[in-house]
């Protein structure tokens, strides 16, 4: 008769938009501390935008809508007084054995994997990305339960999918990576949090002298894409812009490339800070973000060829353009409400 062995921690496993803000704010919940996706992603100051065509992901220019992974969870912890255990790895089964011991000593892990290897993720999200989070919160046999923050619910994975997940190759690659909190974040240090995380977010909408990056990388994007089809030809016109649209709604940014969880983290904030200017940006920037998705929207019937005169390409760009300086005002009365 086979004996089961088994590790569970009690783990709060809440559903979120994206995985790295889910992680961060539910491995802070299990120290006792409750704390919101929205609020760990605005104290991470996680919203950001920049258009790299000299940069290739599956050959398409790379547009992000956020910080660089790991941003956000390692400015949260630090913004919250949050000590960090990581490591990194060569060996793949040492990798295995240290997470091991880690969970049976009653400590959920944190992992960065590639989707790809992780058989719990639908066909068509099984792609080559290698910077995905999830919580490993214990262990059945050989195979590990897993808290991975997009799903609704806990899911399991097998050893060697989870090891392969872990260790595989091309860029980002996680070389085992793995984290875990050692203390409590204490929140005496949040309006501060709140308040550097907003600062940090606005400097880079506003203020990096590169023409790529934040309102002026809308800008930059807008006038490219206008020209797409003439310059590309519309099949990869089409294909240009579809990628756009799979970062921006599909890619764990819960719609609108972040928006709406920036504009939720700012209501919580302005309620913390009894500030009710960010109220009122809040919802501001929630417009944008309809906006954003109207963009999405036209965007997906020039794809799918059902695109109207509204659809068009010049439309499309006017709509970034919109959105641009839309943005633009709301950081600039954010900086100014923040720095009073």
């Amino acid at each position: 008769m086979t004996v089961e062995k088994k590790i569970e921690i009690k783990f709060p496993h809440h559903h979120s938009a994206h995985c790295e803000s889910g992680v961060t704010s539910n491995l802070i919940c299990y120290q006792g501390v409750e704390i919101s996706e929205a609020m760990a992603f605005g104290i991470g100051s996680g919203l950001f935008f920049g258009y790299l065509p000299f940069l290739k992901v599956n050959d398409m220019p790379l547009t992000t809508f956020r910080i660089v992974p790991g941003g956000i969870f390692k400015r949260t912890t630090s913004r919250l007084g949050v000590k960090v255990g990581r490591q990194r790895f060569r060996d793949p089964e040492k990798g295995m054995q240290v997470l091991d011991e880690l969970i049976a000593r009653g400590m959920p892990v944190g992992l960065q994997v590639g989707t790809y290897w992780l058989p719990f993720f639908p066909p068509a999200l099984r792609f080559h990305f290698n910077a995905h989070n999830l919580v490993v919160y214990g262990k059945r046999d050989e195979e590990y339960l897993i808290s991975d923050p997009v799903f609704d619910e806990p899911v399991t994975c097998p050893y060697e999918d989870l090891m392969k997940a872990r260790f595989s190759k091309g860029p980002l690659a996680p070389k085992g990576h793995l984290y875990y909190l050692l203390n409590k974040p204490d929140m005496a240090f949040l309006k501060e949090a709140i308040a550097k995380g907003i600062k940090e977010v606005c400097h880079k909408m506003l203020n990096i002298p590169i023409p790529l990056l934040g309102v002026k990388g809308m800008r930059y994007l807008a006038k490219r894409l206008s020209g797409w089809p003439k310059r590309l030809g519309p099949e990869k016109a089409n294909q240009y812009l579809g990628f756009i649209i799979r970062v921006q709604e599909e890619i764990g940014t819960g719609g609108a490339g972040f928006r709406f969880l920036f504009a939720a983290f700012l209501q919580e904030a302005g309620e913390i800070l009894n500030k009710d200017e960010l109220l009122t940006l809040s919802e501001e920037l929630t417009h944008v973000g309809d906006r954003w998705r109207e963009f999405a929207l036209g965007g997906a019937r020039n794809i799918k060829g059902k695109a109207t005169s509204a659809d068009s390409y010049p439309k499309l760009a006017e709509i970034l353009m919109e959105c641009a300086d839309s943005e633009e005002r709301i950081f600039r009365r954010l900086r100014s409400q923040i720095n009073s």
